[in-house]
């Protein structure tokens, strides 16, 4: 074997990594532990199945041995005080950040549990005083026969919510006890110097990230936070959204069972949208969303994606069913249908209805949203037109606020599609919908802060909209293929790095491109011109409260995720496991994983694909690989696992390779291999698998599975834990003597024996 698999030394400062004391034993067998997320670790894969109680974390265990029976299933919800103190006493001024995410995590579930306890739904009783009860009831049978003889963008394969699919809860309501947690945190955490509370932490009292991920600028004058997210401000406004659901669902189509949620509800889902969601593909304008006024689909469509961030499924499922019905029934009513004339909403609720089903972790979801595609592609072309026309009537002249609210409002609209068609290919090898050339002259997004600058003077916003400098597409596009770094926002930034995305898998799909080495010369040029450019990316004064580790807004954590897929597919194109998992079953997935492994060379151009992996996996590990799998659900993108899979399973298929070809490994190789182990505690791996490509997919799979918001996470997840059986059941076969072992899933493929090498 190339390389040996004995840990390195260990590289922290816990306490006992030093000495060979290992306080934390297991109550259920032998086993002891330096750490105690290492005994925890252990519980949960070890003795998961068996049926016992399982281990939590110190903290909860001090808290639960004070409780009795009785006062454990209460709904209090709230957190003994004494418990805090002891915490704060016993910490020597520490607070890790494992002992942070158990102490939340645990708030949030006791909050939901609360939450759980009233009723969900809000059916108000029939009274001049109090709102009315309503329900959108289905259509007779003359409806029913008029949406079958039509094409119908909502089918019979419509997705639906499983139990499968059910999460963690993750809507965090802070009691009467948020303030002795925030104190308790706050004052350990500032008596350790280590870390301070930043800006772009989600809660004042918890530290900003511990790793500078990318050098993008951070703003360098005080911050401005975010506008107060679009909220229903009383029963009247709810009653109104219900009656222009009911004027627009002409057909009484909308199934007997759907109800609006209370305001409450209605106020929680927008709130999530706009405070998780929307920062990550900012194409609505906040401050001229009026619920009361807005269309009843996009409005659906919008809160359906905020309840898959409290976790609410069913009503998140229902809503985006709703949602689509509304939109289903404008596109085949409207006589002498023109994808000119379409409305902006028409656009926007069709892209969130799609992203809701691509994402869902259904293969019915996903089949309805690739057979509307070109239907979405042909409203953006249409629209696209308009805008051309409606800006070479001015002849020059500036626009006023409310057009270039209109104007910015459509070019965000028709960048997020181009990235969500960019998603889509990046994630199942589809075929994209709209080329580059679509946009050509149109300028790229404006700066967040200027988006969202709401309660300025028109004075001062014509000032900074003259000051600012927004290039087209062609230009931007054309400066990177000549290696001149250009300025421009954020969302620009990951509309650029999607334009050369889609430019490499053009590349990597053409006969001759084993042969055009020119071509691809210009794609790296092109790919380092745009990192260059990251430096002179405009500075952003809107501080968006998402604990991510970047500076600056999180869409340049975002395009720095595709950047890395994009650098790793120059090389390696895992499209078979990108085609397998269109139709969501994690075996298949995992086989077509282990079926890639002639793909992962070992060659020089090879390691520095795996320093993109590397970096990938570092985000994760420096933050520590249990507060991001608390965490990262709500607070970063459905990019980065999308992203992040093809890295991990070159990682673990070129760490793999390492580990058994009979060939040597280089310097650069083994430093690099010792780069990854460096990352990983050094009893992290397995006891009868000290391997670390088992170690890399499983720890993967792990984080995915951890807190699901989107179901493509968990696919992921086990198809990442199948894969790391796979590697692992190979080795059990060597041990066992067996001369010709296969990894233990249907479908997968033997691996070849290796050499002995040791």
């Amino acid at each position: 074997m190339a390389v040996s698999s004995a840990p390195l030394p260990a590289t922290g400062d816990r306490k006992y990594q030093y000495t060979k004391e290992r306080p934390f034993k297991c109550m259920k067998c032998r086993s002891t532990f330096v750490r105690r997320d290492l005994l925890l670790r252990h519980d949960r894969t070890v003795h998961g199945k068996d049926g016992g109680i399982p281990l939590h974390s110190e903290v909860k265990r001090r808290t639960t041995a004070k409780t009795s029976p009785i006062a454990r299933s209460s709904k209090s919800g709230t957190i003994d005080t004494a418990t805090l103190e002891q915490i704060e006493a016993s910490s020597d001024g520490l607070v890790d950040l494992e002992t942070a995410a158990m102490l939340i995590t645990d708030l949030q579930h006791k909050a939901t549990v609360l939450e759980n306890t009233v009723a969900p739904w809000d059916f108000m009783p029939h009274s001049a005083v109090q709102p009315k009860a309503h329900s959108i009831a289905s259509s007779a049978a003359a409806s029913h026969d008029s949406q079958s003889s039509q094409p119908s963008m909502t089918t019979a394969s419509t997705i639906q919510p499983s139990s499968a699919n059910q999460a963690h809860p993750g809507q965090l309501r802070f009691g009467s006890d948020a303030s002795i947690l925030t104190h308790t945190l706050s004052k350990t955490m500032s008596a350790s110097g280590a870390m301070t509370p930043g800006a772009y932490s989600p809660y004042g009292y918890l530290p900003a990230s511990p790793l500078e991920y990318r050098r993008s600028p951070a703003p360098q004058i005080n911050g401005v936070t975010p506008p107060r997210a679009p909220a229903v401000d009383s029963d009247d406004e709810r009653n109104i959204i219900l009656d222009n659901i009911r004027e627009t669902d002409k057909e009484r189509a909308i199934m007997d069972t759907f109800k609006l949620p209370s305001q409450s509800q209605l106020n929680k889902y927008l709130k999530e949208y706009f405070g998780l969601f929307h920062h990550h593909l900012p194409f609505i304008h906040p401050a001229s969303f009026k619920p009361t006024q807005m269309s009843p689909s996009l409005l659906l469509a919008v809160l359906s994606i905020g309840a898959l961030y409290t976790f609410d499924q069913e009503h998140a499922y229902m809503l985006h069913i709703g949602s689509k019905v509304l939109v289903n029934q404008f596109l085949q009513n409207k006589e002498n249908f023109s994808s000119r004339k379409c409305p902006l909403w028409a656009m926007q609720s069709s892209l969130l209805n799609m992203m809701f089903a691509s994402w869902s972790g259904d293969p019915k979801g996903l089949e309805w949203a690739c057979s509307i595609k070109g239907l979405l592609a042909n409203m953006v072309a249409g629209n696209r037109y308009e805008l051309k026309l409606r800006t070479d009537a001015r002849e020059g002249s500036p626009p006023t606020r409310e057009e270039w609210v209109i104007d910015e409002g459509c070019r965000r609209t028709y960048y997020a599609v181009y990235v969500f068609f960019g998603l889509l290919t990046l994630t199942y090898n589809h075929t994209p919908a709209i080329n580059f050339n679509e946009f050509d002259s149109l300028e790229l997004p404006s700066s967040e802060s200027l988006w969202n600058l709401d309660d300025a003077e028109e004075q001062s916003w014509r000032e900074r909209l003259d000051a600012a400098t927004v290039p087209s597409f062609r230009e931007a596009h054309d400066n990177l293929f000549k290696g001149e770094p250009a300025k421009y926002s954020a969302f620009a930034t990951r509309v650029m790095i999607n334009a050369l995305f889609m430019e490499v898998w053009y590349h990597k799909r053409r006969p001759e491109a084993l042969q055009d080495v020119v071509t691809e010369y210009k794609l790296r040029l092109a790919l380092e011109t745009w990192e260059k450019a990251l430096d002179l990316c405009e500075a952003e004064i809107l501080v968006v409260p998402l604990s991510a580790p970047h500076k600056g807004h999180p869409l340049i954590f975002n395009a720095m995720a595709m950047y890395r897929n994009t650098r790793a597919r120059l090389e390696v194109d895992l499209k078979s496991v990108q085609e397998a998992l269109r139709y969501h079953d994690p075996f298949e997935v995992a086989a077509a994983m282990i079926n890639a492994r002639d793909k992962v060379k070992r060659s020089q151009e090879m390691t520095k694909v795996i320093q993109e992996c590397y970096n990938c996996l570092e985000i994760a590990t420096a933050q520590g690989l249990r507060w991001v799998a608390r965490t990262s659900a709500t607070n970063w993108s459905i990019e980065h696992p999308l992203c992040g899979m093809d890295l991990m399973v070159i990682l673990s298929l070129w760490l793999y390779r390492l580990e058994h070809d009979e060939e040597d490994a280089s310097e650069e190789e083994m430093n690099m291999y010792n780069k990854v182990r460096s990352l990983f505690p050094d009893d992290a791996t397995d006891v009868e698998n000290p391997k670390l490509s088992t170690t890399v997919a499983r720890a993967w799979g792990g984080l995915l599975e951890e807190v699901v918001v989107w179901g493509i996470t968990r696919l992921l997840g086990e198809a990442f834990n199948i894969h790391a059986q796979a590697l692992s059941g190979y080795d059990d076969a060597i041990a066992s003597g067996s001369s010709t072992p296969s990894a233990t899933m249907p479908g997968s493929a033997e691996y070849p024996p290796p050499e002995p090498s040791f």
